[in-house]
């Protein structure tokens, strides 16, 4: 069964309660549920085929067949469906609009690897047209498309992996940083320290022609209506060069109209293995602490007053107050990964290593039989995809679920909200709104394009 992506979130709501709920949360296809047969693969397609887009369909070919890919820019999306087929020996279907892709009974899922400022709109009006979903981190460009996400997958029962990947892949290295700490191998946490690197700035960007393969307005989508901006300086990249410097392409993590900078890049990623060690993914912060920042370009009221330059942090050390006195810092300096300090001990971990003596200990003294294993809730997924598959199969919500992930992006999105305003944010983590101050409140929304609202 399958809904289309007209369908209002009333109507389906109706439906779901007339065909009993059993039935509503199988994939929508005509295969057995379970998919018992070797040759009974769900099928997927991917929406956003640049970059991540690319690397989690690569992942997914062992345990998934893909029928369709969308891409707005027609170059991309032709270099993709070439490496799908040649990778899976079929040809996928190509579109520019995704809701096309929502409208096929054939699909199961969808991966969405989209700039962040679509994430929200694609991912609901998936979940309503019956599709479980696979969506790239960071989930969401505000909290309250956090919120909006969590809602629509308890009505639609739908399984919602967000890519996180750190919690099932890297070797384990972070289950075990995890592990370790859940196991007192540092004693009570102290300190944890989250380094994410920084941005740079941009020169002046100026107004360029629309590359011809490219629907701009249709890229913009969800966000405000402004000008194709590029310098003539190229990179590599899928289908061609790209311009090095943009408001598109490669450089959208730099805008905070379709992103949040490193804080809601390298930071969805650090600051969510340590809101995990420290079991603050119900949870969340009472205060987010600007303490040095430096913003590229003149704010006014929380808005960059130009719009030809990269507008996100790119220096900046933020403390933030977790629960049971534990102070998080989130810094631009330093290595990247992640420091936990305790009263008995510390280590750092990130990608590529998880070192310090409470690690080189566990020769002598191993962690419990099965710590790891507690840690992830089970037997640890040969990847995050295959987690994601074992979900569908299961029906419960896979390792990176949608709560835990809003929980500790709350964090990342007040760190940007702060630096913006230049202020210290009270949180108050039951209610999820800031202490007293109406104008910050009032970023923790933000109004689609008319035309691009979400079909609920």
């Amino acid at each position: 069964m399958t809904i289309s992506q007209q369908t209002s979130r009333r109507q389906f709501l109706k439906t779901t309660a007339a065909v009993g709920a059993a039935t509503i949360l199988l994939p929508s296809t005509n295969r057995a549920f379970g998919y018992e047969s070797a040759n009974d693969r769900p099928v997927f397609a991917t929406i956003g085929l640049r970059n991540q887009g690319w690397a989690i369909t690569s992942k997914s070919f062992a345990f998934a067949d893909f029928a369709a890919l969308a891409d707005i820019d027609e170059n991309v999306l032709g270099a993709n469906v070439e490496k799908v087929e040649k990778r899976q020996g079929k040809k996928p279907d190509a579109y520019k609009d995704y809701r096309k892709i929502l409208d096929r009974k054939d699909i199961d899922a969808v991966m969405i690897a989209t700039p962040d400022h679509w994430h929200t709109k694609i991912a609901v009006e998936a979940m309503y047209a019956g599709k479980d979903v696979y969506c790239e981190k960071p989930l969401t460009l505000t909290i309250d498309e956090g919120k909006l996400i969590e809602k629509v997958v308890k009505e639609t029962g739908r399984v919602f992996q967000v890519g996180t990947m750190q919690r099932s892949e890297s070797g384990q290295r972070f289950l075990q940083a995890v592990a370790l700490v859940k196991n007192g191998r540092i004693g009570t946490v102290k300190r944890v320290t989250c380094g994410i690197n920084g941005m740079v700035a941009s020169p002046v960007i100026p107004v360029a022609p629309v590359p011809e393969e490219l629907d701009w307005d249709f890229w913009l989508g969800p966000a405000p209506k402004v000008s194709y901006r590029a310098l003539p300086e190229m990179r590599k990249g899928y289908g061609g060069g790209v311009p090095l410097y943009s408001n598109c392409h490669y450089s959208f993590r730099n805008w905070h109209e379709y992103s949040g900078g490193k804080l809601t890049d390298w930071g969805a990623h650090h600051v969510d293995i340590a809101s995990w060690a420290l079991g603050a993914s119900e949870t969340g912060p009472s205060k987010v602490t600007p303490l040095e920042y430096t913003l590229p370009v003149e704010y006014k009221d929380g808005h960059p007053v130009v719009g030809d330059q990269y507008n996100a942090a790119t220096k900046f050390k933020i403390q933030v107050d977790m629960p049971n006195g534990v102070e998080m810092i989130i810094t631009s300096e330093g290595d990247n990964g992640i420091l936990f300090e305790g009263d008995k001990g510390r280590f750092f971990v990130n990608r590529g290593k998880i070192t310090g003596k409470p690690v080189e200990d566990l020769k002598e003294n191993p962690l419990p039989e099965g710590a790891i294993e507690d840690v992830y809730g089970g037997k640890v997924s040969a990847n995050h995809t295959a987690n994601f598959i074992e979900a569908m199969q299961s029906r419960k919500q896979p390792i990176s679920d949608v709560w835990s992930h809003n929980r500790m992006l709350e964090i990342c999105h007040l760190s940007n909200i702060a630096m913006r305003l230049g202020r210290e944010l009270k949180w108050d983590p039951t209610n999820r709104e800031i202490i007293g101050d109406t104008q910050a409140n009032s970023f923790l929304s933000r109004e689609n394009r008319k035309g691009f609202e979400i079909n609920m």
